[in-house]
């Protein structure tokens, strides 16, 4: 059979009752999710649109003896035609198509009266609105999320007696008692050693701290998957690969929900702040996106239209390029008025490097960028391997048990060192940082050899021991991230990948930026040195190799590339070095890719199964449309309705013997000549709606998908015409059509469905799950594993 297989198992529709087509098929066959996620009855959250029926009481049509009068109950519109079920494509060619018929009709009111005018004017600024609170909602939570984590962070080490509200640094701020060496010590802050014992000195000092700091990792942790697991499942992870599938067309109702954003909120702050090796960036992206989905309810135009909710998908016109513009302004506005770094400033790691980069410092820079790609793939397989393991084994119906554990490794295995202690993102900023001579860092713990300098420039110096301390540190740091990271990313939390990347990246560019330092200092005369580097000068800048690192690392796991670096100059500020970010970013993406084509976001698309189509994959095998269509030879025959000879005891047989989202209709079985496409949803619904209002129609009732119906004789019951449910202008393509041309359409227009027909009479037809099985297939990948679960 020839169409979509449901993703509920759809038994039957039942006569009279409204209900059936909430379980109604989707157009992905064979549809499944997590019991966790089936018991999240938050469907609320994204209603379908207009889904009551109305009441209305009037009708065109007659009851037995006025036969001749057929019932056309769609001249008004139905509430819930034309939208869709949870986990169906949606059809964007019509709902663009229903936007432009929106439009058109809005601009030609605004000729006949003021308060049409009026209207118009404001349903053309309502976008600039929505993208003004947009931006004001997303900026205020990621302030919000800011200073709680780094409070929360802090909290695991001591507490503020002169107001607990206060995280470590701002403790400090104000007190008069703080050295500059020591800033971060001062008599309002206390450890917990301090508090309980009263004292900080000594073995028993030290296990106290050590107990209160995995206390409160594991108290964070588990308050954060249980939250997520009790109130929204559809908060864990990073979000990112179920914002590419939505975007791309596809319904998952919850998931942008307001529950999930509360949660996801919450949750997120308290992931970060357990110390897990997780970062808050993807899942912000989440959170946005939830913000934009609810917001969008407020606006008409926005909340009955599918597409327009998902503009930058497929598309991005100049207007929406405009808008997200503005968004942006307002969040970066709003985020600078709450300052939640407390350097007056947007960005998370700035950066000021006083010298210059050289062009021979390409050649580390492109090794940085082997380790990316090197560590990248390595990532990518070893998380999608852990992640099929919970997926198909015991251990993911253990979420709360399975978080406690990595997170009692994980604080045990940090607190020891300082680096791993410390937030990531400190960590990141401090590896970041470019050295100065009132820095109290272990990594600027140099011997300074030197009577002057200029310019406020430090000369190359030997490493003091306070560095070599920090390198041993680093790499037990680096060891540490690479394997915890691999299973952390996946679990039932908030966790995003950003930061746990880059900070990989940063300490490997560290350790190779300092080790190029000595070398520049102890072996200047070396050829690759002196013709850049005079004795006495600033040459190497470790801070900037950290820089390179982290990009590297994060290009070699996302496989981004030019918004890759135009992140790392929104987080560091580091305008001057694209060309190094650039050279480590193409070197890194080049070497995963040798190893593996999937970035991790789309790995875990294909890990879960979501009906997502990559445009940037070729698609190069010499198949036709012939090839791929169901049905097959030896199929049963396409399941088609006729346009003017089926009944509505007919038509319910279908739809309750069949899981399919919806049907050809064509002039006569016979003929096979193409009429158009209804969807099952429209079909259940109007049908409903029919019985509801008109006694008469009954199920020998003749359904008529055509604008003119013959006489009838009289005493025949009335006749239901649902021409107006009809697509009249499927997309087609003949049996001979090239794959490769399919999928370029499938991929361009977002088609749900395309039905293939040989000289206009109907063959079969192709659906995106077919597309995507044939692709993997081509690919000598399981077809079946791209069933979504």
């Amino acid at each position: 059979m020839a169409m979509w297989q449901g993703a509920m198992d759809n038994r039957g529709f039942q006569q009279g009752s409204f209900s059936s087509f909430q379980n109604s098929s989707s157009d992905e066959d064979l549809m499944d999710i997590p019991a966790t996620a089936m018991d999240f009855s938050m469907r609320d959250d994204v209603p379908p649109l207009d889904r009551e029926v109305g009441e209305d009481k009037s009708y065109n049509g007659g009851g037995i003896g006025y036969s001749n009068r057929i019932m056309d109950f769609l001249e008004e519109p139905i509430p819930g035609v034309g939208t869709y079920d949870d986990f169906n494509t949606i059809d964007w060619v019509r709902e663009k198509s229903r936007d432009r018929d929106r439009h058109r009709e809005i601009t030609n009111k605004s000729k006949e009266s003021t308060w049409a005018l009026i209207h118009s004017v404001s349903d053309a600024f309502s976008g600039w609105l929505l993208m003004l609170l947009i931006g004001l909602l997303s900026g205020s939570l990621a302030g919000l999320i800011d200073i709680s984590a780094h409070w929360m962070t802090d909290l695991k080490e001591g507490i503020c007696t002169g107001g607990f509200w206060f995280n470590h640094e701002h403790c400090c701020w104000n007190s008069d008692h703080v050295t500059f060496e020591e800033r971060d010590k001062c008599p309002e802050w206390n450890s917990w050693s301090q508090l309980i014992i009263s004292t900080d000195e000594g073995a028993f000092a030290y296990i106290v701290n050590y107990f209160m700091y995995v206390l409160w990792a594991l108290l964070f942790a588990f308050l954060a998957v249980s939250l997520v697991k009790v109130f929204a499942p559809y908060a864990c992870g990073s979000g990112i690969p179920e914002i590419k599938t939505i975007l791309s067309g596809f319904i998952i109702r919850g998931y942008l929900g307001k529950w999930t954003l509360v949660i996801k909120t919450i949750t997120l702050v308290l992931a970060v702040s357990s110390g897990l090796s997780l970062g808050k960036e993807g899942p912000l992206v989440h959170v946005a996106c939830c913000c934009g989905n609810i917001l969008c309810h407020c606006f008409n135009k926005y909340r009955k239209n599918e597409a327009k909710r998902r503009e930058v998908s497929y598309y991005f016109p100049l207007k929406t390029l405009w808008r997200s513009f503005f968004a942006a302004l307002v969040a970066a506005f709003t985020l600078r008025s709450i300052n939640p770094f407390g350097n007056s400033r947007l960005v998370l790691f700035y950066v000021e490097f006083h010298t210059p980069w050289h062009l021979f410092e390409l050649v580390p820079f492109i090794l940085l960028g082997i380790f990316g790609g090197l560590w990248g793939a390595l990532f990518i397989r070893t998380n999608i391997a852990w992640c099929r393991k919970r997926k198909t084994t015991q251990l993911g119906k253990y979420p709360v048990i399975e978080v406690l554990v990595v997170t009692a490794i994980t604080a045990i295995l940090a607190f020891p060192n300082e680096y791993t202690r410390m937030s990531t993102s400190e960590l990141i900023s401090e590896l970041f940082n470019d050295c100065g001579l009132l820095d109290s860092s272990k990594l600027c713990d140099y011997e300074n050899r030197f009577n002057t300098s200029k310019g406020g420039e430090l000369p190359d110096r030997p490493a003091g021991v306070g560095v070599y301390s920090a390198m041993w540190q680093l790499a037990l740091t680096l060891i540490l991230k690479i394997v915890i990271t691999i299973f952390t990313f996946g679990m039932k939390i908030p966790s995003g990948l950003f930061i746990p990347s880059m900070a990989v990246g940063a300490i490997a560019g560290r350790l190779l930026g300092v080790g190029m330092e000595q070398l520049a200092y102890y072996h200047q005369e070396w050829t690759i040195f002196n013709s850049w580097c005079s004795q006495g000068a600033d040459c190497i800048t470790p801070g900037l190799y950290a820089m390179v690192g982290a990009a590297a690392c994060l290009g070699g796991v996302t496989r981004m590339t030019v918004s890759l670096v135009v992140i790392m100059f929104e987080l560091t500020g580091g305008l001057e070095y694209i060309v190094p970010l650039m050279a480590a970013a193409m070197t890194s993406k080049w070497v995963a890719d040798a190893l593996g084509r999937e970035g991790i976001y789309d790995a875990h698309i294909r890990l879960n199964g979501y009906p997502f189509l990559e445009a940037k994959e070729e698609f190069a095998h010499k198949t036709l449309a012939m090839d791929v269509m169901k049905p097959r030879r030896n199929d049963p025959l396409l399941t088609v309705l006729t346009q003017d000879s089926m009944t509505v005891e007919d038509v319910e047989t279908i739809i309750s013997e069949t899981t399919y989202s919806g049907f050809p209709v064509v002039v006569s079985r016979e003929s096979q000549r193409l009429v158009g496409f209804v969807l099952r949803r429209d079909l259940i619904i109007s049908i409903e709606n029919a019985r509801k209002k008109q006694d008469g129609v009954v199920s020998t009732s003749i359904i008529y998908f055509t604008e003119h119906s013959p006489p009838l004789p009289p005493y025949t019951p009335p006749t239901l015409k649902l021409r107006n449910i009809l697509d009249l202008s499927p997309f087609t393509v003949t049996d001979l059509t090239p794959m490769e041309i399919v999928v370029d359409i499938f991929r361009k227009l977002g088609l749900r469905q395309c039905l293939v027909t040989h000289n206009g009479r109907l063959l079969g037809i192709i659906t995106k799950k077919d597309v995507l099985k044939h692709i993997a297939q081509m690919a000598n990948q399981d077809p079946d594993s791209i069933l979504f679960n």
